[in-house]
């Protein structure tokens, strides 16, 4: 009769740890959501406004709200530089 109260206290006191788990990692994932949603929005460098994307010859770029600022993230620059090479136009004259 002991052994079977101890299996049965162990029993319960892991099932009392299992949801204590369950609810900090619950509490986590929102908190870590919710971080996330406010990441999305950049700052910008300038300014402090807020940049959204937008499209330029199918290569997204980042643009200020406030100053109007144009933002490249790492490669965007070369990818508008070898797409106006072939073309002529004002972009290339300034960076072929």
């Amino acid at each position: 009769m002991p052994i079977e109260l101890d299996e049965r206290g162990r029993a319960l006191e892991n099932e009392y740890f299992h949801r204590k788990e369950k609810e900090l990692l619950e509490k986590m994932k929102a908190k870590i959501e919710g971080e996330e949603g406010k990441d999305l929005q950049l700052q910008c460098p300038k300014c402090d406004g807020t940049l959204y994307e937008t499209e330029y010859e199918n290569i997204t770029i980042d643009v200020c709200d406030k100053c109007t600022g144009v933002w490249l993230d790492a490669g965007e620059l070369a990818q508008m530089a070898a797409k106006e090479e072939g073309t002529g136009g004002w972009f290339g004259k300034i960076f072929g």
